[in-house]
């Protein structure tokens, strides 16, 4: 009977309970939450009263693993050594101490090498100018040393390689293949030409270039403004990575006083980006760079001491500079008269002659054909000349014209054919794009 009760009792428990919680839902959960959380925090409290970790038992476990290393020695896995790289060029003056000294290299059996290598006395020592580099250990024990430069104008390169070979060394000389790449400067002029492509880093062969393409539209000895600037396109010469020369020009812009002169390379010739050729009949000038000392009128003749026509243009230029002819022809005398000195007098088309005097040496015979630009001879003081200096003359049917006018009216080349307008019209517009990234880099170097 008691037994009975009892479980009479419990469902009328669970009876009520459920109807207890189908009609509070919300506060049974509220009611639960609270138990966890109350027994959460008793649950640490007694969390809190268990035994330290530090007093319990300790079973140590071991167990062997294969080495990563595969058994190599310790000395081997620590951190690896790196290489060391320095260039220099070569000086005339250098010794194999000297040299390694400036390449940060400090090994006197390498210089005992260099010494007596007969590769190294024969391309290297004595040698200014050549690039060499050197590759050493992070104590500065040299590795490889190689000095690289250009024989001729073949497009190969000549590469002398100085090599650690176990406890000594060994040397070879290599010939191998230029890579030809191009390269974008700008610049502004604040005095001269060449001092401003000194400045952007231009070799002295581009800056002449850049003067003989615009010397038919620019004067670059007297019309230059501070402020003119120049974009210039040209090829490099690489070795391993490495300039050793320049090349030709391939599109160029110069800013004098405002006014835009443009420039592209195109099957052999220049052009304006519209295709008119830059190539006129002669040249501004038979001597690069010089300056005009007498023109084209009456003067005090320097050794006659008496007043009379000056009959063509002086030109100051040092003993041996080289003298071009300005034009085409052929020559007509070469050899020494009375007054000129020696003298070379070329033929051109439509009666035209052209007389360079007081020449230091005779580079050319008469009935020789010569191209516009071909060097005839150079600058000396022989004749009737107080200094070095050349003397230029002009003559139109046996008559006596100024130089420089002539020059000036001189008639320009034949355009680009209609044939090769599409192909120019590509290359024109990539010259657009390379001369205004040139100009950038010039503008960015000055900022």
């Amino acid at each position: 009977m008691i037994y009975g009760l009892t479980r009479a009792s419990s469902a009328f428990f669970l009876y009520r309970l459920s109807r207890t919680i189908q009609r509070y839902p919300g506060r049974i959960g509220a009611a639960v939450a609270a138990l966890l959380l109350t027994g959460g925090g008793g649950a640490f409290a007694v969390a809190s009263l268990a035994p330290d970790p530090a007093e319990l038992p300790v079973r140590m476990l071991s167990h062997s693993v294969e080495s990563l290393a595969e058994n190599r020695m310790l000395s081997e896995l620590q951190a690896p050594g790196f290489s060391l790289f320095r260039s220099e060029q070569l000086r005339s003056s250098d010794t194999p101490e000297s040299l390694l000294r400036r390449l940060g290299v400090a090994d006197p059996a390498a210089a005992a090498f260099l010494r007596s290598d007969r590769f190294v006395h024969q391309n290297m020592l004595g040698r200014s100018g050549r690039s060499v580099s050197a590759q050493t250990t992070d104590d500065h024990r040299l590795i490889r040393l190689t000095a690289r430069w250009v024989p001729d104008g073949s497009g190969n390169f000549r590469r002398l390689v100085v090599e650690r070979t176990g406890d000594g060394f060994s040397s070879r000389v290599e010939n191998a293949k230029m890579a030809l790449d191009s390269r974008l400067v700008g610049g502004v002029v604040n005095s001269s030409l060449f001092a401003a492509t000194d400045a952007s880093g231009i070799p002295d062969a581009v800056a002449v270039q850049l003067a003989e393409i615009f010397s038919g539209s620019i004067d670059f000895q007297r019309s230059l403004r501070k402020g003119d600037r120049f974009s210039v396109v040209y090829e490099t010469l690489e070795a391993d990575g490495e300039v050793l020369g320049s090349g030709r020009v391939l599109s160029a812009e110069f800013v004098n006083d405002g006014k835009v002169h443009q420039a592209v390379w195109f099957q052999g010739a220049y052009y304006t980006p519209e295709g008119t050729s830059l190539r006129r009949a002669y040249l501004t000038s038979p001597v690069e760079f010089s300056r005009v000392t007498s023109g084209f009128k009456m003067r005090l003749h320097p050794i006659l001491k008496t007043w009379r026509a000056h009959l063509g243009t002086d030109f100051a230029a040092p003993t041996g500079t080289a003298v071009r002819t300005v034009g085409d022809g052929t020559v007509e005398f070469a050899g020494v008269q009375n007054g000129y000195g020696n003298v070379v007098f070329v033929k051109h088309r439509n009666q035209h002659v052209t007389v360079y005097a007081h020449l230091s040496r005779i580079d050319v015979r008469t009935g020789q054909a010569l191209r516009q630009g071909q060097t005839l001879g150079a600058v000396g003081a022989t004749g009737w000349a107080t200094g070095p200096h050349l003397h230029f003359e002009f003559r139109v049917n046996g008559r006596h014209q100024d130089p420089m006018t002539i020059v000036a009216q001189s008639e320009a080349a034949a355009p680009v054919p209609p044939a090769a307008r599409p192909a120019f019209a590509r290359l024109t517009a990539n010259m657009r794009v390379q001369l205004s990234a040139a100009a950038l880099i010039g503008q960015a170097s000055v900022d």
